[in-house]
């Protein structure tokens, strides 16, 4: 350890000594132990975040490079913590992909902000399980308001109640359960397989649409031909005619439509697509509508924003992610939904042993809208980074990336060497290096595939420099370049040395134009 983070280490007469619970005791960690290894542990931290940027975003090792750098076997006998400290120091910090680094730019980042992260370390502390609400009562109660806190700076309806999850995927699955119940098969309670009445089920979604939602077809009985991938126009948005088009076929087949999914900020591009059209449809047919906001949905807290959100607050469920663009640590995700009962109905099984004898009035047991029973208390940290940046203090933060995002664009745009692939609703763009000598002639096989090759060559390039980490996508079969501004602690002067690197990387570049 370096000498700032490994003071508080040395508050032993001697470092690197085993305190006398590792040595023969058969309980925890002495308290006063704890107190100084966690603060040797908070100045590791600290010291991290703040050097964090002067470090290569992807450490420059390849595949099973690390592995044998560890013990194969477990150790028998107990180590001390400096040495544990040390070794997080020698062979963690330096071996991740560090998403806290300003130049992250790649997929969508999650960056954790400082009073976040403290609130995972007390939540770590307390290690409370949110199952029930005897089982944590402030736990369960705290969840209830900062869902609705969430509601309320989204600027949804108070019919909105909803959960706190780990990821959007979960989210989304549990929103989709919840829609197969809504259908009236009770599949809850009597299954899907070997039954006469229950015809084929359909979900529809945009061929842009995460690939969560095909998974919750997968993981719900439905399979992936539960899924009908609708095709979108030339901005990357779910087309209406097409999926009133598909939905007429499966009717007319037999199938049972039970779900729409409409995304507001799709993983590639981030497009909207069109929510009133189809809350419209989902109205008419009797189905729910599901709104992944997953990483977008943050934007809904800028008042000039909110007609990009039309019409999702006619929809049975939304999810937005706490822990992409408010800055929460990873894992968060907010599940909203106008039918919390219905959900329930989807998940609540109550043995004897769950069963709350000893209170009355109106009580949440977490457990019964979801597939688990252990829940985490991710709403402590939640609660914490919501009071430490208020809503106006993300919004102003959230307002600068999109800033960002804009003058990334301008970039792009009036460079005659680069080309945007589609419309930048938010701060993702997506763009590819378009050498002059190919300008023209991109519909051209050979020129098509030395386009691909190109660029791919110009993000490994960007890539390998360890100053910036991009990724990529492919649209209407094109290979393109992303950047996603949405990382708390990049800047200004971060984007400015991007675009140079990217820059240089290209002109390094041999193109074949034959």
């Amino acid at each position: 350890m370096n000498e700032a983070s490994g003071r508080r280490a040395l508050s032993r007469p001697e470092t690197n000594e085993l305190d006398e619970q590792q040595r023969s005791g058969v309980g925890d960690m002495d308290p006063e132990e704890f107190r100084a290894a966690a603060h040797a542990a908070v100045d590791i931290m600290a010291d991290y975040l703040a050097g964090v940027g002067k470090r290569d975003v992807m450490p420059g090792i390849e595949p099973g490079a690390l592995r044998p750098l560890f013990p194969a076997a477990p150790p028998e006998s107990p180590e001390p913590i400096e040495t544990i400290l040390a070794d997080y120091q020698r062979l963690i910090e330096p071996n991740i992909t560090h998403w806290q680094h300003p130049r992250f730019l790649a997929y969508f980042s999650s960056s954790a902000a400082g009073p976040g992260i403290i609130g995972e370390m007390l939540t770590a502390v307390l290690n409370s399980n949110v199952m029930l609400w005897r089982t944590s009562p402030v736990g369960t109660e705290l969840e209830q308001v900062v869902v609705d806190w969430f509601r309320q700076a989204l600027g949804l309806p108070a019919e909105f109640d909803g959960l706190v999850t780990d990821t959007a995927s979960t989210s989304s699955l549990l929103a989709l359960a919840a829609a197969r119940q809504a259908a009236g098969i009770d599949a809850a309670a009597k299954g899907l397989p070997g039954r006469p009445d229950v015809p084929k089920l359909r979900i529809y979604a945009s061929e842009e649409a995460h690939s969560s939602i095909e998974k919750a077809c997968m993981t719900l009985g439905l399979g992936r031909a539960g899924l009908s991938k609708i095709p979108t126009n030339d901005r990357f948005e779910l087309r209406l005619d097409a999926l009133e088009e598909a939905i007429a076929a499966d009717k007319k087949a037999g199938v049972r439509p039970i779900a729409l999914v409409g995304t507001i900020g799709t993983t590639s591009t981030t497009s909207i697509d069109p929510i009133p059209g189809m809350a419209d449809i989902a109205a008419r047919e009797g189905i729910w509508l599901h709104i992944d906001a997953a990483h977008a949905g943050a934007v809904a807290l800028i008042p000039g924003r909110h007609d990009q959100f039309a019409g999702w607050d006619r929809a049975d469920s939304v999810v937005t992610n706490p822990h992409k663009w408010f800055f929460a640590p990873v894992d968060a995700s907010v599940l909203l939904t106008t039918r919390m009962p219905v959900l329930r109905d989807a998940f609540s099984l109550v043995p004897e042993y769950l069963r709350t004898l000893d209170r009355e009035g109106p009580i949440r047991d977490y457990n019964e809208y979801t597939p688990t029973l252990g829940r985490r208390f991710r709403a402590l940290k939640l609660w914490m980074l919501l009071r430490y940046f208020g809503i106006e203090g993300l919004r102003r933060r959230i307002s600068y990336h999109l800033e960002l995002g804009e003058r990334f664009t301008r970039w792009i745009d009036e460079a005659p060497d680069f080309e945007r692939m589609a419309p930048v609703p938010f701060s993702t763009i997506c763009f590819r290096y378009r050498p002059g000598a190919l300008i023209g002639r991109e519909n051209e096989p050979h020129i098509a595939e030395e386009l691909d090759r190109v660029n791919i060559a110009l993000m490994d390039a960007i890539n390998r420099t360890g100053t910036v980490f991009l990724s990529h996508t492919r649209l209407r079969g094109r290979f393109a370049i992303r950047v996603a501004i949405a990382n708390l602690r990049t800047e200004d002067a971060d984007l400015d040395l991007v675009w140079a690197i990217i820059r240089r990387e290209a002109a390094a570049l041999v193109v074949s134009p034959a």
